[in-house]
């Protein structure tokens, strides 16, 4: 990604990665179609309330994938073989040490968390063995995610790709074949993203042993080292980020909850819909972090800024399309989810509030991207809890308390998107504020 016209590469590296990337959420899609038109509407509804816990759990993955991401794609471009090498083998024991201690801390803290956010009786079961299945199964997804940063951190965006849409049609296979055929229920499809995500891990593994031309993966590298501390370092504040959106999640999921099962439903189908719209946005976003990273390393910051400008434009106009999509479209796309009329209207109905949203997410993703790359991942930290705990979350609750009436004791549940929207909006604000003032060039990893 150091030359050659960079809009060019980055739509080239980031064209395979949105297709894995909308793959991948193809596993909660999946999930979600086959419990609520097999289970039912409660069902659908049990595994949306504990998709944003189980988010929570998997941040600290999020941060490694994404500090080892940085490491790899700046001392790649800096063509630094020992660094390089050292930072992918910390990063795989840093994960399998991680692993061990999520399954400990997050058994014994899922049932009480459900409890605490006032999960209806009717679900609280079947959400807690999704949990656990997943959990228990989460080696796999973890491994997925590290791994797969490590491939495009060194520019590779195919190889993930290839291994996860096997692993897409091996869970959807499963998931028909545990629920529809043998009954399985909620667990079942738990199950079934388990052994999917393994196998695309596994495949990754074999990926990265066999390129020895640009790295060595040998005993003496998986050995505890500084560039494990400094995968933490680097990865911690884009983990945090996560952290903050997600148990922002749960804490509006409890807000969610009291509106009732309708709403909560209607919740998981806007979210996995909007899983799919936010793809582009995360897949460019990404694919900016590899090639800030890269030239970073590289010394070129006059090409950074030129890619960061391109790339940002292109992402902002497949935004607008998918933005026109959702609204022309919308009852079309809930439909796939349940058969419940109400359901699909007031899903779309929600869905076209946040439509303009994913324009300014574009340009927050893109921008933040470059950021990260560059080694500041402190930055969009701040301002994630920013619109996501200072905006999002107050505003949600204010709008709620607002519109009580003796009709509808809890407020309007529109509030859960119209605070989404303005945050979203505001978040993009601000990250082009703080890109403008150049602060990131200043966090540059690679020849220090």
């Amino acid at each position: 990604m150091t030359v050659g016209r960079p809009w060019e590469k980055i739509v080239a590296f980031t064209i395979p990665m949105l297709i894995g990337n909308i793959a991948q959420q193809l596993y909660n899609t999946v999930d979600s179609i086959v419990v609520g038109r097999y289970v039912g509407d409660n069902a659908l509804a049990a595994v949306g309330s504990a998709s944003p816990i189980f988010n929570l759990l998997l941040v600290l993955f999020v941060g490694i994938s994404m500090g080892a991401s940085i490491m790899v794609s700046q001392y790649f471009g800096s063509r630094d073989r020992e660094n390089l090498s050292r930072t992918i083998g910390s990063s795989i024991t840093l994960t399998g040490l991680s692993c061990l201690l999520l399954i400990v801390a997050g058994t014994a803290a899922i049932r009480p968390v459900l409890e605490l956010l006032d999960t209806p009786a009717s679900i609280i079961d079947w959400c807690t063995w999704y949990l656990l299945i997943l959990l228990w199964g989460g080696a796999g997804l973890a491994y997925y995610n590290i791994l797969t940063g490590i491939l495009r951190g060194l520019g590779d965006s195919v190889s993930a790709l290839v291994y996860l849409l096997v692993a897409t049609v091996l869970n959807i296979v499963l998931d028909l074949w545990f629920v529809a055929g043998l009954g399985l229920g909620v667990p079942g499809v738990a199950l079934a993203t388990v052994i999917a995500q393994l196998v695309s891990a596994v495949m990754c593994m074999f990926k990265l042993a066999k390129m020895t031309e640009h790295f060595d993966l040998r005993a003496e590298y998986l050995k505890p080292s500084r560039n494990m501390l400094m995968v933490l370092a680097l990865g911690l504040p884009s983990g945090a980020t996560q952290a903050i959106f997600s148990l922002a999640m749960v804490v509006v999921q409890s807000l969610t909850n009291s509106f009732g099962e309708l709403v909560i439903a209607a919740n998981v189908i806007i979210m996995r819909v909007d899983g799919f719209a936010m793809m582009p946005n995360f897949s460019f976003g990404t694919a900016m972090t590899t090639y800030a990273g890269q030239n970073v390393g590289a010394g070129d910051f006059d090409r950074v800024k030129k890619g960061a400008f391109q790339g940002t434009l292109i992402a902002a106009a497949t935004s607008a399309l998918i933005t026109g999509i959702i609204v022309l479209f919308g009852h079309n796309l809930m439909a796939i989810f349940t058969n419940t009329r109400e359901l699909v209207n007031l899903s779309a109905d929600m869905m076209k509030i946040l439509a303009v949203g994913y324009i300014a997410m574009a340009v927050t993703q893109s921008l933040s991207g470059v950021m990260r790359g560059a080694g500041d991942t402190v930055t969009p930290m701040w301002i994630s809890m920013l619109t996501t705990v200072a905006i999002r979350v107050p505003l949600a609750y204010g709008i709620a308390y607002a519109t009580r009436t003796a009709e509808n004791p809890q407020g309007d549940y529109k509030c859960l998107w119209i605070s989404l929207l303005i945050s979203w909006v505001l978040g993009a604000v601000v990250t082009a504020f703080f890109y403008k003032l150049g602060r990131w060039k200043k966090k540059a990893l690679a020849g220090r």
